[in-house]
């Protein structure tokens, strides 16, 4: 559906100028300089030729054979334009025109008038307020961008036009090449999602890379960047990390979630690989791109200096790669080509004095190791050095072993034709050794995503009938956060195991309900209007006796009642102490592009201090809990340490299954916690012990 963007048989540049420095006139002086092959109409009813080219008064006077559309006019003037296009039979249009929602208002407007029309019209729109678009093979540059990139296998799409102009001039004094290029500007009608799909599919297109700010279906972003990444490497970059303007949040998780975790945790799901920075996104990207995918983690460091080496075997520690373990036939393959003073293991020190032919051997010898999936030729300029012939070297290598092959070439001045080797052998180099480990460690994981077999999120019994009344009955009182007992019954009605719970009002029926459940027993405020009831002094846990219980109550009572004269007391639980078990907290908070965005971490009071949190998208399978629960740093106490057993795994991750359909099957949850879940020692199961739960308003 998107082939009329890439290879179109004739282009129409509406609003085409004789100007030079206008856009029209660099959109078909770029179509021109390009060589695009088919006919360039332009289009202009003040001019009768542009740049030696017959200029039509209007779309409809247009050659029957158009079918790509590149609008450079008013804005007001987009949508009769692309009626007529229409008309005209012209179902792929390009807006380069700006105006529209960026400017807000009017232009607001304008765009949604122009989107629902499009869509009546069955055409597909990139833009407006974009650079255009380019297909290096096709020999299409439509955009008004400073030159043409060279032909490649990289796409590229970006929100940010201004973005793609300085990228494309660093691509072409770079001499990185591109299959596509895509700027989407205001996305209107077509995406981001569209575009991955598109370059997923496309058989020039061998790394798929990209710049955006934000997306507007999340589930659908998935959906296909999922697809797409089990067929080629999908690599983005998000700005916009920080919390600033993020909504504000009544329960933890919605407090620490913030719409980067979202990302973060949409992009592990899907498989993308997010890039910290520009120049990060093409370190990867040329890795992909020209580099076989590693069969494993493990990198051999080859060098001719000792402190870069161990500098790169640093990066390497503090990363998920792994040092590899030369064997023995490996090691004396390497005594016997390097003088003794060599370094013979990981990292393989060649020595300053190290000519080619020495690099070579020891470049050949790690390579033909079964253990090394990855070879980092590292070398600093010393007097006996060749870059030009250890980059010949390391080209040989690469090309004979059919491995993953890195180079870094520290220095400068005696850089310029090695560069131009590796380039040539298709050899990806870095500065320093820390993007190499870093690049490395990307397709270590993009193999690890190829390599996994995503479960299919479980169903459980659960009666929704009740939790649809319970959500009824809230909203028939206007209210929308409910009040922990009702929380509690909502996770009881998918499952959640709860402790005994007794509302009371007394202190006589305090006393007389802890009796009958069992001391000990904690007591806890009941009130819609108070969230965190251990900061108001509306908890005591562990009371052993009828004495305490009814000293706590009054406890209670006097606290809540000084700090919250207002709030509006239901009265005071009793409740089953459960024993034993280590305390986390699950959570979900309802994420404006995702949807429901579940938390996992430690529990109790500690969680917004320790901030040890993992974020997923729902729904979830079996696998995606676990993940989530190993992700935490604090992993190792649920574990098991110094002799304790460890906390009950299949629990925790049932329980995040079941949060996650819930979640699922209400999206009218806004918010919800379950802290703290007590996990108890492995096969014991887990307990819920408290829940917090606010609806959409």
């Amino acid at each position: 559906m998107l082939d009329g963007f890439f290879k179109p048989k004739a282009v129409a540049v509406v609003g085409a100028s004789r100007e030079e420095g206008k856009v029209g006139f660099s959109i078909t002086m770029n179509l021109i300089r390009g060589r695009f092959p088919g006919p360039i109409y332009p289009v202009n009813p003040k001019a009768a030729e542009v740049l030696g080219m017959k200029c039509y008064p209007d779309v409809k006077d247009l050659p029957d054979d158009t079918d790509l559309a590149v609008l450079v006019i008013p804005p007001k003037a987009c949508l009769p334009t692309l009626e007529a296009c229409a008309a005209k039979g012209i179902r792929h249009a390009i807006v380069i025109s700006a105006g529209f929602k960026e400017v807000g208002g009017e232009g607001a407007d304008l765009e949604k008038t122009l989107r629902l029309r499009v869509r009546e019209l069955g055409m597909r729109v990139v833009g407006p307020n974009c650079l255009g678009i380019i297909d290096t093979k096709s020999r299409l540059n439509a955009t008004f961008a400073a030159g043409m990139p060279p032909v490649g296998e990289i796409g590229f799409f970006s929100q940010s036009g201004a973005l793609c102009t300085a990228i494309l001039d660093w691509a072409i004094g770079n001499n990185v090449g591109f299959s596509k290029f895509i700027s989407l500007g205001n996305k209107m009608d077509t995406s981001e999602a569209d575009f991955i799909e598109a370059l997923a599919s496309d058989p020039e297109t061998r790394v798929i890379i990209g710049y955006i700010e934000g997306v507007e279906n999340g589930q659908r972003f998935m959906e296909v960047a999922r697809a797409a990444s089990r067929l080629k490497p999908l690599i983005i970059v998000k700005s916009g990390r920080t919390a600033a303007g993020a909504r504000a949040a009544s329960s933890h998780t919605g407090t620490l979630a913030g719409s980067d975790r979202a990302f973060t945790a949409a992009f592990r799901q899907s498989g993308v690989l997010r890039a910290e920075s520009i120049e990060e996104l093409f370190d990867f990207a040329r890795a992909f791109a020209y580099q076989p995918l590693p069969a494993g983690p493990n990198i051999c460091i080859v060098t001719n200096a000792g402190g870069p080496g161990i500098i790169a075997a640093d990066a390497v520690e503090q990363s998920l790669v792994k040092m590899a373990r030369l064997s023995p036939p490996t090691v004396e393959r390497l005594r016997a080509a390097l003088p003794p003073t060599a370094g013979l293991y990981n990292p393989v020190d060649v020595i300053g004095d190290a000519k080619e032919d020495r690099y070579k051997a020891a470049l050949d010898a790690v390579a033909a190791d079964p253990d090394v999936n990855c070879v980092l030729a590292l070398s600093t300029p010393q007097a006996m050095t060749d870059y030009d012939k250890y980059a010949e070297a390391v080209g040989q290598a690469a090309k004979q072993s059919g491995k993953t092959f890195f180079s870094v070439f520290m220095g400068e001045a005696s850089l310029p034709k090695a560069r131009e080797i590796l380039r040539s052998h298709g050899i990806p180099q870095y500065p320093y050794p820390e993007p190499a480990v870093k690049t490395f460690e990307a397709m270590v994981k993009y193999r690890n995503w190829l390599d996994s077999a995503p479960a299919a999120p479980r169903q459980f019994p659960a009666d929704r009938e009740r939790v649809a009344t319970m959500f009824q009955e809230a909203r028939r009182q206007g209210r929308n956060q409910l009040g922990e007992r009702e929380a509690r019954e909502v996770i009881a009605a998918y499952g959640f195991r709860l402790p005994q719970n007794v509302l009371t009002r007394t202190v006589d029926e305090a006393v007389a309900t802890a009796t009958r459940i069992g001391f000990p027993v904690a007591l806890k405020i009941v009130s819609p209007d108070i969230l965190h009831k251990t900061d108001v002094g509306g908890v005591r846990l562990n009371l052993q006796d009828a004495d305490a219980v009814a000293e706590g109550f009054g406890a209670i009572d006097a606290s809540v009642r000084r700090f919250f004269p207002s709030a509006v007391i239901q009265g005071i639980a009793v409740q089953e102490m459960v024993a034993g078990g280590k305390e986390v907290i699950l959570g979900m908070t309802r994420d404006p592009s995702f949807g429901p965005l579940l938390m996992f971490g430690l529990g109790g009071i500690y969680v917004e201090v320790l901030k040890d949190v993992a974020f997923r998208v729902a729904p979830i399978g079996p696998n995606e809990a676990e993940a989530m629960i190993r992700e935490i740093r604090s992993f190792p106490l649920l574990r098991g340490v110094r002799g304790e057993k460890p906390s009950d795994m299949a629990a925790m991750v049932e329980a995040l299954e079941r949060l996650s359909q819930l979640c699922t099957d209400f999206p009218e949850i806004l918010e919800l916690d379950v802290n703290p879940l007590l996990v108890k020692p492995e096969g014991s199961g887990a307990v819920a012990i408290d829940a917090r739960l606010a609806l959409a308003g």
